[in-house]
């Protein structure tokens, strides 16, 4: 595994993180041992958030913040970790979002399921229209100096939107952002409008997530042929069947022809994809077995070749889809 700079952070990061949005997996148990095994082969960021839990389910919402603390038992000071804060945990008036208010309570709360005294990037989920940005600021900057969190960044943020956020920050001497974490991926290729600039001019780490497209781009789909059976989409069929019309079909024939070619996976190759972009520091793997895991692994450690790329940035130049 080559470690890369987390942006223009001195902290080191595998170029692949293990996500625990965990949609597909119902067994704590199998998703620990996912987590420790993809530590084992030199995966040393995990991103997790405190409305995560197995199966996206909202009654387990804070499970992943659980399996995650258990899983680094013995081996806490070697593992970088991620959380997130602003998403809906209840049903009251500060159960969501990034008050004062509500980021002390729940950084605090994450620190108890996670069974630590700190995480190490601490990201605000989503822009929040309802609180004062310097509000934001001033809060994430407290739990720096308290050490309860190491580094800050945002998730879901438009470009001119971590721009004001890091105004603010140097407005009133606050530590900024350290990166940005958006969706990323064949099919979804927006961020190279704006964000790619941002993140170049103020040398911000980026963590691509979804980089398979919600599993479009894992090989499990084809064009013209029906989702498999008791997959995420075939559970959404009426998307999926919008979904593989026109342009995304193309990409998917094109990512599966090269990928044969190279001997590689399509999942492998759309991860290389990613990250064969300068701007990308780390994909984020969204598996939910061990077998989806070792798959996407084969998509870092090799260098895409410039002739492939030139075909799959020509096939997926046309905005095809909006992912989470």
């Amino acid at each position: 595994m080559n470690y890369v700079n987390f942006g223009s952070a001195g902290v080191k990061v595998s170029p692949l993180a293990l996500g625990l949005g965990l949609r597909g997996q119902a067994d704590p148990a199998a998703a620990q041992y996912m987590i420790e095994h993809a530590i084992a082969q030199g995966i040393n960021l995990i991103d997790c958030a405190n409305v995560y839990g197995t199966m996206d389910d909202r009654a387990n919402i804070g499970q992943s913040e659980i399996v995650l603390g258990k899983a680094l038992k013995g081996k806490r000071d070697d593992v970088v970790i991620t959380s997130k804060v602003a998403g809906a945990l209840g049903k009251g008036p500060n159960d969501v979002g990034l008050s004062r208010y509500h980021m002390l309570r729940e950084v605090e709360r994450s620190l108890k399921r996670l069974d630590t005294d700190h995480i190490d990037v601490y990201l605000v989920h989503s822009y929040d229209t309802t609180t004062p940005q310097e509000e934001i600021i001033r809060t994430l900057d407290d739990l720096v100096h308290s050490g309860k969190v190491r580094y800050v960044g945002c998730c879901n943020y438009a470009a001119w939107q971590v721009v004001h956020a890091h105004w603010i920050a140097d407005t009133v001497n606050a530590i900024p952002f350290m990166c940005v974490q958006n969706s990323y991926s064949l099919l979804t290729r927006r961020l190279e409008n704006e964000m790619f600039g941002v993140v170049r001019e103020l040398k911000l780490g980026c963590m691509a997530y979804s980089p398979l497209a919600v599993g479009l781009l894992s090989g499990a789909y084809v064009p013209g042929q029906p989702a498999p059976k008791g997959s995420f989409w075939d559970i959404h069929k009426d998307e999926y069947a919008n979904v593989m019309q026109g342009g995304i079909g193309e990409v998917l024939r094109t990512l599966h022809r090269l990928a044969a070619e190279l001997g590689k996976t399509p999942a492998q190759l759309a991860i290389a994809w990613v990250l064969s972009h300068p701007e990308v520091t780390v994909a984020i793997s969204g598996a939910d077995t061990l077998e989806q895991f070792n798959d996407v692994l084969g998509g870092v450690g090799w260098t895409l070749d410039p002739e492939v790329r030139r075909q799959l940035d020509e096939v997926s130049a046309v905005p095809s889809a909006m992912f989470i």
